[in-house]
């Protein structure tokens, strides 16, 4: 494996380490009420210096995971795509999406769970490189549709997060007061408010359904320019094809009969977790539980 990938990795977890504790202490109890969890100290009302350097150091740590996507992607004579490649890789747009959302929306509580995940699934091609693919002009699409999956990947990602947020926040506000006294419950009162994680939730369902529309289109109409070979029923394009008419039912009802709330957050869980059985799950049992390319 690439030194480049070792070094990014190491870079990476560096990085997203101080805009995580900023997050984390987010959680806090803050004595003098101005801290917006987003710098390295609490942010004071005369500007707005101490949220830059946490801020600096998140766009260095996206950068540093992108540069880990390629070096573990890129090979001698191709490139090289595992479980563990979509993992990071989908894990770096929930962090750009994320960071992108926080230009308007106080979301610095869903860094918490989100950046270990991605510090870690950074370097794990280091231990599960995948399998190689020869680039050869007999399947123009395949680069194409194999970017559209995993941009759909980490944004429905993103989603299905913030749904289980949704429903913790909707729990912690049923529980009464008493909650924010523990550590979880300083961390849901530092949520977004449940209308705002409700609008990012379906903004990321519509953005992650587009994605995944041109995934099953270039996969299923366009095989051949795809895969170099015929169309075939396999279980990847079933769990695919299934989860792509669950986010396509949820928005749909979302549009006609306002659908929200609870069945929302089951449609988006349950759309979530077949699509990760479509190819992460797949390669997941090839590569580690029956060891094969």
């Amino acid at each position: 494996m690439s030194i480049l990938l070792v070094i990014a990795s190491v870079l990476t977890a560096a990085l997203y380490l101080p805009a995580w504790l900023a997050a984390l202490r987010g959680a806090q109890p803050r004595a003098d009420g101005d801290g917006d969890g987003d710098g390295i100290a609490p942010a004071r009302a005369s500007g707005q210096g101490a949220a830059l350097p946490a801020s600096a150091l998140l766009g260095g740590g996206m950068l540093a995971h992108a540069l880990g996507v390629v070096a573990a992607v890129q090979t001698g004579e191709g490139f090289s795509v595992g479980f563990a490649h979509v993992l990071s890789a989908s894990l770096l747009v929930g962090v750009v999406l994320l960071w992108i959302e926080g230009r308007s929306v106080r979301v610095q509580a869903l860094r918490i769970p989100l950046l270990p995940a991605a510090a870690v699934a950074c370097a794990l091609p280091l231990a599960f490189p995948g399998a190689d693919f020869p680039l050869d002009g007999s399947r123009p699409l395949f680069v194409p549709h194999l970017l559209a999956g995993t941009l759909a990947y980490g944004v429905l990602m993103l989603a299905a997060l913030d749904a289980l947020l949704m429903a913790a926040a909707e729990r912690a506000l049923h529980a009464g007061g008493g909650a924010g006294r523990s550590l979880f419950g300083r961390w849901v009162d530092d949520l977004p408010p449940l209308l705002a994680l409700e609008r990012i939730l379906f903004r990321l369902i519509l953005i992650g359904f587009a994605l995944l529309t041109l995934t099953v289109l270039s996969g299923v109409l366009f095989a051949e320019a795809t895969f170099g070979r015929p169309f075939r029923l396999e279980h990847k394009t079933v769990f695919a094809l299934a989860a792509w008419v669950l986010f396509g039912v949820l928005l749909a009802g979302r549009r006609l009969r306002g659908w929200r709330g609870r069945t929302a957050l089951r449609l988006t869980t349950a759309g979530f977790a077949v699509l990760l059985l479509a190819y992460v799950g797949s390669r997941f049992v090839l590569e580690v539980v029956l060891q094969r390319p």
